[in-house]
């Protein structure tokens, strides 16, 4: 069997603006902003940058070839797709592991880096292991060839798709596709088109993983029945923590529309993909309702996390409240005694007496002050609110 090309992948929010300064960094090394020069050239170096061309099909791209043997695209709205044409059977996932090296060690790290400014990335998401679709194109296999390639990668066949110009055998992550007749850019469109599908379906699972982990994380502050004081500070920061990040994700997740409605116009506009779209083609629909369920529960989060804050906001407002009664009564007594001395000394001397008297009441005020500020980080203060049952998620 024939192997031609190994793909792979992936997806994040751009736009023609970003793509504007990918072509800037890899034609001339240059960016407008605050970035270490010698960083930039040293991270286009490691690309191995060969013939740069700059298109548009249905959307601008970038493509550019390279020494290892790798092409990358790279399309405005974010869509990145390289293709090892280096690939044989027998080194089939030396191949793959040689383009993924690629994307992982070198073009991604070069992208972050000329990224790298403005709204942070959560953490949560930036310390997520992607796992890459592997698109592998055979020319005229047979069924035995691709089932037996097949099984040598996964254990199980989730989707065929089969046309008069080619076959897609699918397991999890591989993808096998047999061209009989098509050429490689009808093929690639292809496969683009099912990655940015895929990542895009990837991505709402992991906001909907992330907003089930923030939501018990949240509750498990709010569940709790009484606080000391001393802990009151740490449970707001770790609330405003929260409210970060569930705001920097929404407003990934308010971007995602645009891009799906897009990318449905342009595929249904392509004669190459009626077949495929005749299939599939419900899934822009499906991957647009899994959207409005998505934003619907990171409303519901944003909520969860508001009415959070102000809870342990109104318990922060009473202990300070009763600090200063606390000082207060502190200073009251400080305030007498000193008015007792006055009214038992007509005109006071100094006297060894007097300096123990003043250094007796300062102590006996420092010991108060440090007494009832233990007191009130001791203290239990109760959180109150409202129970519910969780619906399922």
């Amino acid at each position: 069997m024939k192997i031609s090309n190994v793909y792979i992948g992936g997806w994040f929010q751009r736009t023609m603006l970003q793509l504007t300064e990918i072509y800037d960094f890899l034609r001339e090394c240059k960016s407008k902003l605050d970035l270490d020069p010698e960083k930039l050239a040293e991270y286009r170096k490691n690309l191995g940058i060969g013939r740069i061309d700059y298109g548009v099909s249905g959307e601008e791209y970038i493509r550019f070839t390279t020494s290892y043997n790798i092409t990358v695209k790279i399309f405005e709205d974010g869509l990145i797709v390289l293709n090892n044409t280096n690939v044989s059977e027998d080194t089939l996932f030396a191949d793959i592991d040689h383009v993924t090296d690629y994307y992982e060690n070198k073009l991604s790290p070069a992208f972050s880096y000329l990224f790298s400014l403005g709204a942070p990335v959560p953490k949560e998401l930036a310390n997520i292991e992607t796992v890459y679709p592997y698109f592998i194109v055979c020319d005229n296999a047979t069924d035995a060839e691709l089932t037996d390639t097949l099984s040598r990668t996964e254990k199980q066949k989730y989707f065929e798709f089969r046309n008069d110009n080619y076959d897609v055998v699918r397991g999890d992550k591989y993808y096998f596709i047999n061209n009989k007749k098509k050429s490689s850019e009808n093929i690639e469109r292809y496969i683009e088109e099912q990655i940015f599908i895929r990542e895009f379906k990837g991505q709402l699972h992991r906001y909907l993983n992330l907003h089930r982990i923030i939501w018990e994380k949240i509750d498990a502050i709010k569940e709790k029945i009484n606080i000391k004081g001393s802990e009151i500070i740490k449970f707001t920061t770790k609330l405003d923590g929260y409210a970060k990040t569930i705001n920097l994700i929404d407003g990934r997740i308010n971007q995602m529309g645009t891009y799906i409605s897009t990318r449905e116009k342009i595929a249904k506009s392509d004669p190459e993909l009626a077949q495929f779209l005749a299939i599939s083609g419900y899934r822009y629909e499906t991957l647009r309702d899994t959207l409005d369920y998505i934003k619907y529960l990171w409303d519901m989060t944003q909520t969860h996390v508001s009415s959070a804050q102000k809870l342990f906001n109104s318990v922060k407002s009473d202990v300070t409240s009763r600090s200063v009664d606390s000082l207060t009564l502190v200073t009251s007594m400080s305030a007498g005694a000193s008015i007792i001395g006055l009214l038992t000394n007509s005109a006071p001397d100094i006297t060894i007496f007097g300096v123990v008297y003043f250094f007796a009441l300062a102590l006996l005020g420092y010991s108060s002050t440090k007494i009832l500020g233990a007191i009130s980080r001791r203290r239990k203060y109760e959180v109150s609110d409202i129970d519910y049952d969780k619906d399922i998620k």
